[in-house]
């Protein structure tokens, strides 16, 4: 099966320059733990994820107010949109991932995570 019959459509993204608190109120409020990051004419540049927020703001002095590009990674794991599913799950396991972008001739189609995964394997839907 191809991942892109079970990739969420229905995706958020923030800009580097976002504040991550807003970052984080984002996730709150979606109910996710990661986000793509896209500069201002919607291409990927970036992810962020609860956790390096969380790992960054333990540090003395780091506020909410920094912007998201102090703790996305720029060096994004992505999946193509045709890829078969045992293969990106096995590329979020490798890289030790919680999500990551889908990508059709790159433009960002969607999202999948390991809670996506977990779903179609169990049959939830």
């Amino acid at each position: 099966m191809k991942i892109n019959s079970i990739i969420k459509k229905n995706f958020y993204t923030i800009t580097m320059n976002d504040p991550i608190d807003k970052a984080l109120n984002l996730m709150d409020k979606f109910s996710i733990n990661g986000m793509p990051v896209v500069d201002d004419k919607d291409a990927l540049v970036g992810m962020v994820v609860k956790a390096d927020i969380y790992r960054f703001m333990i540090h003395p002095g780091h506020y909410v107010s920094c912007p998201v590009e102090w703790v996305m990674s720029k060096s994004v794991i992505l999946a193509q949109s045709d890829e078969d599913l045992s293969i990106v799950a096995k590329r979020l396991r490798k890289n030790d991932i919680i999500a990551m972008p889908v990508v059709e001739n790159d433009k960002i189609i969607g999202i999948i995570s390991i809670e996506d995964l977990l779903d179609y394997f169990l049959n939830i839907d």
